[in-house]
């Protein structure tokens, strides 16, 4: 049974990792949305796009050192290059995220939170990964 459960980490380890390092990713962009939701309000439009985006920075500059070194294992010299397409890929991201709870939240009246974990969070998450996998870490560097 160990020796199942050790080949089938081996096989999707980038995976696993890939969502262990999501998560933590996840726990520190949210903790800076609640932070910043203590001195804005969800309800305003300008203020929903604030909140998002402190969250956002805060992410991307999280993830990208655990993304590079834990979940791809990159040996690309060239870093600088390398976090600015992981940045840029990060900003379509953004983008769709403010889009999602602008939406939800802003034209649905949806509550914030359901709509960033149920919605907005899974779909992120989802391209995100698909960026990184086939557009910044794809190991041709």
């Amino acid at each position: 049974m160990i020796e199942k459960c050790k080949a089938l980490f081996v096989k999707y380890r980038e995976l696993i990792i890939y969502v262990i390092v999501g998560g933590m990713t996840t726990v520190v962009s949210w903790g800076a949305c609640f932070a910043a939701e203590l001195f804005l309000n969800t309800e305003v439009s300008w203020q929903n796009f604030l909140i998002n985006s402190i969250g956002w920075v805060a992410g991307v500059l999280f993830s990208y050192p655990l993304n590079r070194r834990w979940v791809f294992r990159s040996k690309n010299p060239h870093v600088i290059k390398e976090f600015s397409g992981f940045a840029l890929s990060r900003v379509s991201t953004w983008i769709l995220d403010v889009f999602i709870m602008w939406l939800t939240v802003n034209i649905w009246g949806m509550h914030y939170w359901i709509a960033k974990i149920f919605i907005s969070a899974v779909l992120v998450t989802i391209t995100n990964y698909v960026f990184s996998k086939l557009l910044i870490f794809n190991k041709k560097d």
